[in-house]
């Protein structure tokens, strides 16, 4: 299988080739592989909020779609937000997991040249936004809980979003998210940027895969306001906090999500059946409260957030 690597990944290209080329020959591989995951973890140790951007951003971690696919069976699609039109940068739709009714959605950012272009590399317009507010109404008035997945670099910020009310659509999102009456809970699988995740990420759980990333602004966006040079981007992305386990430390999220040796694009079938694992366990632990308990928590939490530690 071709893989796409990382620079600081290329130590494992020449074993990957090896490992590929015994199976092959139908040779044992198991010291080979052994020594492979010695290799993954101990690079994987070192890694910092630079590297694990590009690691959020890789081309083949897991999307919406094929979470939706992994762990969401009688999935039915629900398109458009009934104002404007529909936007394939946000999917969403009705759906179960593991037997329970759930509504579920999130960004799609395409896996080829032709998809990326078709979910605009999950940028959503307003009118995707206007859509989550809609598929959130529905869980509500059908009492489903809410399950997002989010991975965009941020909202588009094309001339037309902008007509036609960007701020206003994530600012109407980010509302119905904090004023939900059933359970709501979302994970960040890559790249959080910006008011686009955050408008679908107003949850009662909020969790990180464990190399994904969760933003103000880009690292580029941070080094060349503050620097005027994207070249910067490292720096910017160590002192913006914007990993994990620094979220997690700051209370912005509240768990994070272990990813298989070598991140979710590297064994992405696992990286998915954890998440699936994970959702349940935190759906089983809401089920107890109430519809008022559920938004008061849910605002005290978002309330909290950027006070200081002790």
């Amino acid at each position: 299988m071709a893989r796409t690597y990382l620079d600081f990944e290329r130590p494992m290209a020449e074993l990957d080739s090896q490992i590929e080329a015994a199976q092959a020959e139908g040779k044992d591989i198991a010291e080979l592989e052994a020594k492979s995951k010695v290799q993954l973890k101990s690079l994987y140790a070192k890694i910092g909020p630079w590297q694990k951007t590009h690691v959020a951003r890789h081309q083949d971690r897991p999307h919406t779609s094929a979470y939706i696919k992994a762990l969401i069976s009688d999935y039915t699609p629900l398109a458009g937000d009934r104002k404007f039109g529909d936007d394939h940068a946000l999917l969403g739709g009705l759906g179960k997991i593991r037997g329970r009714s759930v509504v579920v959605m999130g960004h799609e950012k395409g896996t080829d040249t032709e998809t990326r272009l078709k979910h605009n590399f999950g940028m959503a317009n307003p009118e995707g936004y206007r859509k989550a507010v809609r598929l959130m109404d529905l869980a509500e008035r059908f009492s489903l809980p809410v399950i997002s997945f989010v991975d965009t670099a941020g909202a588009f910020p094309g001339r037309g979003a902008e007509e036609r009310g960007q701020a206003e659509a994530i600012a109407r999102s980010i509302d119905r998210g904090l004023s939900l009456k059933v359970p709501f809970i979302s994970v960040i699988t890559g790249e959080g940027g910006s008011g686009g995740a955050v408008a679908i990420a107003t949850a009662d759980r909020v969790m990180m895969l464990e190399h994904s990333i969760y933003s103000v602004i880009s690292p580029e966006g941070c080094a060349s306001i503050l620097w005027r040079t994207r070249d910067r981007a490292e720096d910017a992305a160590k002192a913006m906090k914007i990993t994990a386990q620094d979220l997690k430390r700051l209370g912005v999220i509240d768990r994070i999500i272990k990813e298989p040796v070598g991140g979710a694009h590297r064994e992405p079938d696992q990286a998915m059946k954890t998440v699936g694992a994970v959702i349940l366990k935190e759906l089983k632990e809401l089920d107890g409260l109430s519809s008022d308990e559920l938004v008061k928590a849910r605002r005290e939490k978002f309330l909290r957030i950027g006070r200081t530690l002790n």
